[in-house]
């Protein structure tokens, strides 16, 4: 999970990878609480329309690695550059990782 601003949007960042499921939980608890304390405690005039499910409790999920590529990551259907045979990799493949680029056959 990603830093909360000062504006209290958090983006998400895909790199981080918790110890345990608990380290997990824990951190996006304490994103939910920082986000009550700026929103919903002090209740200034701009955070009367915020809406409850931007509390990142709601908006983030927790999975294990193996769940998720297994279940939950989005693939697609890519054509091999070289070999012009169809292949399945993860949507989140940057393009010089990926046979389908240029920039792949070329390094």
């Amino acid at each position: 999970m990603g830093k909360m601003d000062k504006e209290g949007i958090v983006r998400p960042d895909f790199r981080k990878y918790y110890k345990s499921m608990a380290a997990a939980q824990a951190a996006q608890t304490k994103m939910s609480k920082k986000w009550f304390d700026m929103f919903r405690r002090g209740i200034p005039d701009y955070a009367q329309q915020e809406p409850e499910d931007n509390d990142p409790q709601f908006r983030f999920g927790i999975a294990e690695v193996e769940h998720f590529h297994k279940n939950i990551e989005a693939t697609r259907k890519a054509k091999n550059l070289m070999s012009k045979e169809w292949f399945v990799e993860p949507i989140n493949t940057p393009m010089h990782m990926s046979p389908r680029s240029e920039t792949y056959w070329s390094m």
